[in-house]
């Protein structure tokens, strides 16, 4: 299957605002969520009126009163594995590895991570050459066959072997490895984040860093939400740098996306299709969610089962043909995904929010509040 043009589907109207400052605001450090609540449910949730430009100050468990008999629920059950190695070389030296991806076809790896050849990350790369191994157990080693190359928007991606044997990668993955918290959350990983970085609904494997939005649901919630005549189906996207890398160009049309592979299952599309053939709500869970929908009807003008890749860039002005309402986390400034927002709410709109959002003391990323943006 052909990967997504960038080119094309990247394709937008010259922004109003295109410098990366614009899409910049203030935050105290105290207001970045280190742990999670013990109830997922009891976040709190900031309501966005697009139409009349209202804010709203609810928690998560009043989101039911947002969704209508007949909408579309889509959620991204992808599963977060425990990419983040600590392993030794031969000189004793302490080396930490985060694993990315595997290295083959991505379109044919949603949910596969048995491979033993991937792309990482590399902490302290400058002390090792191509050809080290980095022992992580007896069972388990990372060989550095390539270095990335360094680029504008950071490091690149290293070449490794996984070496493992006596069990499945994907099992000494869970012994030896550490659920990659992201770099904002500045405390050691506890057993408990194997469990709470984790949506209850996680299936497939793949992802670098939780789909964050869908950590505020509980089965409860979800049983109540299909009792009200909503349609709740699950799509893949398999998180990676394309989510998480900052943006260092002053310019945003200067921004590269990385790639991260999805795959929307047969069920899902014919859900969808079929609401908004019947002006039904699609409502998105997440920003992954948006971009591998609204990436698929510009390939091929409507919702189909597929298995691919995208890149695509979301940056306001952008027109949504599929996401009606979107329920997502606060997101860091000057970020990609603050941009995404920007596309839907309008960039004022958002600021202003997240303005109010820091006087109200929301809670603010992975571990944190949500935002719901209504119509």
């Amino acid at each position: 299957m052909k990967n997504f043009d960038s080119e094309q589907i990247n394709a937008q109207q010259i922004p109003q605002y295109k410098n990366l400052e614009d899409f910049d605001y203030f935050l105290p450090d105290e207001l970045i969520a280190q742990f999670p609540l013990k109830k997922r449910d009891n976040s709190r949730m900031m309501v966005l009126s697009r139409e009349n430009k209202h804010v709203e100050n609810k928690h998560f468990f009043d989101f039911i009163n947002y969704l209508e008999k007949g909408d579309v629920l889509v959620l991204n059950n992808t599963k977060v594995i425990p990419a983040r190695l600590i392993g030794t070389k031969s000189t004793g030296a302490n080396i930490e590895i985060f694993l990315l991806h595997p290295a083959s076809d991505k379109n044919q790896n949603v949910g596969k991570t048995d491979n033993s050849l991937w792309y990482a990350l590399i902490k302290n790369l400058k002390r090792l050459k191509s050809g080290d191994t980095i022992c992580v157990s007896d069972e388990l080693s990372v060989k550095l066959l390539q270095k990335g190359e360094l680029t504008s928007s950071g490091p690149g991606e290293n070449l490794v072997e996984v070496i493992f044997k006596g069990d499945e990668l994907s099992n000494l993955l869970e012994k030896y490895g550490e659920i990659p918290l992201p770099p904002y959350i500045q405390r050691k990983n506890v057993q408990e984040d194997k469990n709470t970085y984790q949506t209850v609904f996680a299936k497939i494997p793949g992802s670098v860093a939780a789909p964050t939005a869908g950590l505020h649901f509980t089965p409860e919630t979800l049983d109540t939400i299909r009792k009200k005549g909503v349609n709740v189906v699950y799509i893949t996207l398999n998180v990676g740098l394309g989510t998480f890398l900052p943006v260092k160009e002053k310019n945003i049309l200067d921004h590269k996306m990385h790639t991260e592979s999805f795959e929307i299952p047969q069920d899902a599309a014919d859900a969808i299709n079929k609401a908004k053939a019947e002006s039904k709500n699609i409502v998105a869970v997440g920003t992954t969610v948006t971009r591998a929908l609204e990436a698929t009807h510009q390939k091929y003008g409507k919702i189909l089962p597929v298995k691919d890749e995208t890149d695509i860039f979301i940056y306001p002005p952008f027109e949504f043909k599929v996401v009606d309402k979107l329920l997502t986390n606060f997101h860091l400034p000057k970020s990609t995904l603050i941009m995404l927002v920007s596309a839907l709410a309008g960039r004022d709109f958002i600021l202003e929010s997240y303005k109010k959002a820091v006087d109200e003391k929301y809670r603010f990323f992975s571990y944190g509040d949500c935002m719901f943006i209504d119509k």
